[in-house]
């Protein structure tokens, strides 16, 4: 199963700084579940002087628990970087998916 995930950093004056302490390890980790094949892309949102404020990923998981089970280990979400995550079911459409083959 497909989802979107749009995660938001917070506002507050240190949020810049507690992702950029953790974003190795972030990185690390999407390398690592894309070439498991869960994570599908993604990138950083920007604002419009273009610093970091959040992300957004597809991902693939078989379950939405499984995707859940990601996020307790993600270190943006241990380390409070995201503050709000929105989540919605998606379908990649089968032309993007032939990259992965």
């Amino acid at each position: 199963m497909q989802f979107i995930v749009t995660a938001y950093d917070g506002k507050d004056e240190k949020a810049l700084e507690r992702r950029l302490s953790v974003r190795e390890e972030h990185l690390q980790g999407v390398e690592r579940r894309f070439k498991e094949g869960e994570h599908l892309y993604g990138g950083a949102i920007l604002d419009e002087e273009g610093k970091m404020i959040g992300s957004m990923m597809v991902v693939e998981y078989p379950s939405r628990e499984e995707l859940d089970q990601w996020l307790k280990e993600e270190p943006y979400v241990t380390e409070k970087v995201w503050q709000k995550i929105d989540i919605q079911p998606c379908r990649v459409a089968p032309a993007f998916m032939k990259l992965y083959e």
